[in-house]
C-alpha cells in the first residue's frame, strides 16, 4: 500500500464548495423590517430568507453564502434590527454588533428621509474601523428620497444605490449596480491572498508531512491541508503528501531535496529531527496565521511565554467549534505542553467559534489557532483587540514550535523574523 501520494498541476482537487473563510464577508445591517430579507432574495434572484411585514422575522444573525457572479463566492450576515425591542432585543443586538469584526464589507439599508441614531451607529462603525460601506435606499416606490436627502447620504458614501426590492421589472438592474459596488469597494487584499506560492518559485517541489490521528476526519483531509495542496498546484509547482511515520524513508526516495517542507504543528519537533538543515521548514498553522493575520505581531507575541507565571490566565482561542477529544490539540496538548515548559501551573481558558470574551485585560496572553475556518477581517480585528488590551498574542503553530525549541526551524522561510524573536 503506497504511502504517499504525489500531486501536480495535471492533477485537480475538486472543493465542493468555497469554504466561508475564503468569501467576501458582507455584513446587512438595517432596522426592523427595512427590507433585508427581500434584499437577499432579490440578490440571489430565489426565496431564501422568510420575508412578513410583521416586524424583526429575523431574530439572530443568519449566514447566507451563494456565488454572486460574476464577482464569486460570498456570504451575507443578515442581521436583526438595531432597532429590535423584542424580549430578546438585546442579546440579538449584541450578536449583530459583532459582524462588524468580521465583515469585510458593509451593506446599510435604509428609508427615504430617515435616518436615525441606528444608521448613524452603522455609519460610524464602519468609519472608525475603516470598513467600506454601501447604502441602500429601499421602498421609492413608496417614498422616492429627497434630493436633500440624497446629497446628505452621498457624504457618507459614495456607493449609493437606490431601488424597490419588490420591482421583479428593475431586479436585474439592482443586481448588476450592487456586483458594481462590491467589486469597487472590497478590500484591496480581498483579491490577492497568498498562502504559500510566494515561498514557492513555479517548478518547486514542496513535501506536506500530515498525521492521520484521532483528530483527522475519516476519509479527508482537514480544511488548511486541501488549501495548502491547491495553492502549490496554483503556482505551477508539485506537492508529496507523506504521514510523518514515513516522511525520512520518502525524503531517501526524493533525488533531490524539496523547496519547502509544511508539517502539522503537531509533528513538527519529529519532522524538523529528520529534514536536512537547508531545506526550509514550516508548519500549516505558522503559514495560516501569515495569510488571516500579522505573522509579526503574533512571533512577537510568543516571547510572553518566556515571562508567565504560575495563576496567570491564559486564553486559548479556537476559530471552529468541534467536540473535545482525547488529546485535543487547543484543549489538552498545548496546556500540557505549557505547563512542562513553563514548569508553573496556568489558568487555561478556551474559547471556540466566533466566541471572543470582552474583558482581553485578564490574560497575559492568547494563544490562536490557525485561524482557517475565519476570514482575514476577524482575525485581524482580534488581533486589533488584544492590540488595545495590550495583551500579547500568539499562534498555536508558534507557541507550539517555542515549547518544542525548534522555532528557528519553523520560522526557517522566515529568518529575519526569528531575529525578531530573538532581541
Amino acid at each position: 500500500m503506497p504511502f504517499a501520494i504525489i500531486l501536480n498541476i495535471n492533477i485537480l482537487i475538486i472543493m465542493q464548495e468555497t469554504p466561508k473563510a475564503l468569501r467576501l464577508q458582507i455584513g446587512l445591517f438595517g432596522r426592523t423590517n427595512v427590507g433585508k430579507s427581500s434584499f437577499l432574495n432579490c440578490i440571489a434572484n430565489q426565496n431564501i430568507s422568510i420575508v412578513s411585514d410583521i416586524a424583526g422575522t429575523t431574530t439572530d444573525v443568519v449566514e447566507k453564502s451563494m456565488e454572486l457572479l460574476p464577482f464569486g463566492p460570498v456570504t451575507f450576515l443578515d442581521t436583526a434590527g438595531l432597532d429590535d425591542n423584542s424580549v430578546l432585543a438585546e442579546a440579538r443586538i449584541n450578536k449583530t454588533k459583532k459582524i462588524f469584526n468580521r465583515a469585510d464589507i458593509i451593506v446599510l439599508i435604509c428609508e427615504a428621509d430617515k435616518w436615525g441614531e441606528n444608521e448613524e451607529y452603522v455609519r460610524i462603525q464602519s468609519e472608525n474601523l475603516k470598513i467600506p460601506l454601501i447604502i441602500i435606499i429601499n421602498k421609492i416606490d413608496i417614498n422616492p428620497p429627497s434630493e436633500a436627502f440624497l446629497k446628505k447620504i452621498r457624504l457618507f458614501s459614495s456607493a449609493l444605490i437606490t431601488a424597490s426590492f419588490i420591482d421583479l421589472e428593475n431586479a436585474e438592474n439592482l443586481r448588476n449596480d450592487f456586483k458594481k459596488a462590491l467589486i469597487e469597494n472590497s478590500p484591496k487584499d480581498y483579491f490577492s491572498s497568498n498562502l504559500l506560492g510566494d515561498l514557492l518559485p513555479s517548478g518547486s517541489l514542496a513535501v506536506f508531512v500530515i498525521p492521520i490521528d484521532l483528530e483527522a476526519p475519516k476519509g479527508r483531509l482537514i480544511l488548511p491541508q486541501v488549501q495548502a495542496i491547491r495553492d502549490v498546484l496554483d503556482n505551477d509547482s508539485a506537492v508529496v503528501v507523506v504521514k510523518e511515520k514515513e516522511y525520512a524513508e520518502m525524503l531517501s526516495r526524493l533525488n533531490q531535496a524539496p523547496n519547502l517542507v509544511v508539517c502539522d504543528s503537531q509533528v513538527i519537533a519529529r519532522v524538523v529531527a529528520d529534514t536536512p538543515e537547508n531545506v526550509k521548514l514550516t508548519s500549516f498553522s505558522i503559514l495560516f496565521s501569515r495569510l488571516k493575520g500579522d505573522l509579526e505581531e503574533f512571533i512577537k507575541g510568543a516571547i510572553a511565554i518566556e515571562k508567565l507565571q504560575a495563576g496567570d490566565k491564559i486564553l486559548v482561542a479556537e476559530a471552529c467549534t468541534h467536540h473535545a477529544i482525547q488529546d485535543d490539540i487547543g484543549r489538552v496538548k498545548i496546556p500540557r505542553w505549557l505547563l512542562q515548559y513553563t514548569g508553573v501551573a496556568l489558568n487555561i481558558e478556551t474559547f471556540a467559534g466566533h466566541d471572543y470574551p470582552d474583558n482581553l485585560e485578564d490574560y497575559k496572553l492568547v494563544i490562536h489557532c490557525g485561524g482557517c475556518m475565519i476570514n482575514r477581517k476577524e482575525m485581524m480585528s482580534r488581533l486589533r483587540q488584544c492590540k488595545l488590551a495590550n495583551v500579547p498574542i500568539t499562534n498555536y503553530g508558534i507557541c507550539i514550535s517555542v515549547l518544542q525549541g525548534v522555532l528557528r526551524r519553523a520560522l526557517s522561510p522566515f529568518p529575519e523574523l526569528y531575529e525578531l524573536y530573538m532581541k
